[in-house]
This record gives C-alpha cells, structure tokens and sequence, in this order.
C-alpha cells in the first residue's frame, strides 16, 4: 500500500491523488501508477475541473491509477496477481481489474461506498469471485526521509 501511496504522490490532480500497485504471488511489484493524463497529454493543457461542461472537466480525460497500473505492468501476465490501491476502484476499473486476472484488491479509502459505480464494482467483483478488503495495518502513518544523515 505504501507504494500505492507514493505512487499517488505524482498525480497533478489538485483534488484527488489515487495510486495503485500490482504485486505477483510473490509480492515483488509487477504494476504501479496513480491518476493522470494518458501519455502525451501536457497536464497544463487539460482542464482539472471537477464540474462545469463535460468536455471542461478532468473526467473525460484521466486515467484512474488502477488502470494505469495494469497497463503500465512490466509485460507479464497479472493472473493471480494482487492490487493495492487507494481507492475502492470505479466500475470501469474494475472491468480491467477483472480483464486482466487479478484475484484481490486491496484497498485503503472507501469514500464513494453508497454510489452506483461502487455499487457495481462490489457487484462485478462478487459476481467475478474477485476478493476485496480494506488494508489492515498497525500504522497510521510512515515519513520517508531524504536527509542523508538518517541513513
């Protein structure tokens, strides 16, 4: 979840940062990325709106972390992989998630729980036999440091 975090840390979207990791059955990271624009897209040349005319918000135009996780994957097959992200996953990204073979998604907010799209993730992921959980972990938080002295 760590890495999902940071990962998260390089969206530009000024309200919602989401990141997302794969990991293989052995843990080792496989797939990682956070909420942004496809490549070749200039984050200053798109709008981050939140409401407004469609076409003038960020919602046509971001790729949510959990797809770019998968499709940023290091070339390997994601079946029986596991996703961290910090976001339940949208519907759309649950379609990839369950297109792609991962069989668990953890994740750490579920702040759109009463919505249809989550609705429908939940539905979708049962349905798919696709396990689902909140991150359980004994830390409320982690500080990375760059100071070379605390090496």
């Amino acid at each position: 979840m760590g890495v999902a975090l940071l990962s998260a840390l390089r969206s530009k979207d000024p309200n919602t940062q989401v990141g997302a990791c794969i990991v293989n059955d052995k843990n080792k990271i496989v797939g990682a990325g956070y909420n942004g624009l496809p490549v070749g897209c200039d984050d200053d040349e798109f709008p981050w709106n939140k409401q407004g005319d469609f076409l003038q918000t960020k919602y046509p135009y971001i790729c949510h972390a959990e797809l770019n996780a998968i499709l940023n994957n290091i070339g390997m097959d994601l079946h029986g992989c596991k996703m961290y992200t910090a976001l339940f996953p949208c519907n759309e990204c649950t379609k990839a998630i369950i297109q792609s073979g991962i069989t668990e998604v953890i994740y750490l907010s579920d702040k759109y729980e009463n919505t249809d799209p989550a609705r429908a993730s939940r539905l979708m992921l049962d349905k798919a036999g696709i396990a689902y959980r909140k991150v359980q972990t004994g830390i409320n938080s982690l500080l990375l440091s760059f100071n070379e002295a605390d090496v």
